[in-house]
């Protein structure tokens, strides 16, 4: 059982990852790959509203999605853009990203190869990560503009669509970890987390939502 204090500290924690950015037209969008398919429907409805012209999927297999997706998180993403009548010549694949920095660094070397001018991309991701990934590509991809975005719903709705609550719980509090210590590490940019946010972690922590903590910290 989930306690109401758990359910109202995931949901602290929920809030403060929506960056509530109002997508604009952006030279490029990245989906960041992950185990949900999510993020690829959004990175197509944005391209059919004419936020981007050029989509990049990027990320290898994890833990998480080595079974549902074998070839690669990036690749499966493309699948989905096509079923969904994205052309092929406006999608790239970066397929060996493992974490959200390598998202950002290969998407960003694989554009520069190809010779495509950047001035700001469209970051797309899972809910509980839009901060995370904004905050990682401010720090490593500094002179472009960063726009974060991800499927517009609530936590509730988005447990019910991954259907396992302690993991998005879990994830949640591993997101929000990283916040706070990445940018000492160089991989993120700092931002000020509130005081009431960081309690609702501690507590979420303290209750065993650790599975996806860094381990480096959780020990």
């Amino acid at each position: 059982m989930i306690s109401a204090q758990a359910w109202s500290d995931a949901q602290r924690l929920w809030d403060f990852q929506q960056m509530h950015h109002e997508p604009r037209p952006c030279s490029v969008g990245i989906g960041l790959g992950s185990h949900d398919l999510g993020v690829a429907d959004v990175t197509v409805d944005l391209y059919r509203r004419g936020m981007m012209p050029l989509i990049v999927f990027t990320g290898a297999t994890s833990q998480t999605t080595q079974d549902r997706m074998p070839r690669g998180e990036a690749e499966h993403y493309r699948d989905r853009a096509l079923e969904l009548g994205v052309p092929a010549d406006t999608i790239l694949v970066e397929p060996r990203a493992r974490n959200t920095g390598q998202n950002i660094t290969l998407s960003r070397t694989l554009l520069e190869v190809r010779g495509i001018d950047v001035s700001s991309v469209l970051i797309v991701s899972k809910p509980y990560e839009e901060r995370r990934a904004y905050a990682t590509a401010r720090k490593l991809w500094p002179e472009v503009g960063i726009v974060s975005a991800s499927t517009p719903m609530g936590l509730p709705e988005y447990i019910d669509s991954i259907r396992d609550a302690r993991l998005v719980i879990d994830m949640l509090v591993g997101s929000l970890q990283r916040l706070l210590i990445y940018p000492a590490q160089g991989f993120m940019i700092a931002q000020d987390v509130p005081d009431d946010v960081i309690r609702a972690y501690e507590r979420l922590v303290a209750h065993g939502f650790t599975s996806r903590l860094a381990q480096e910290a959780a020990r």
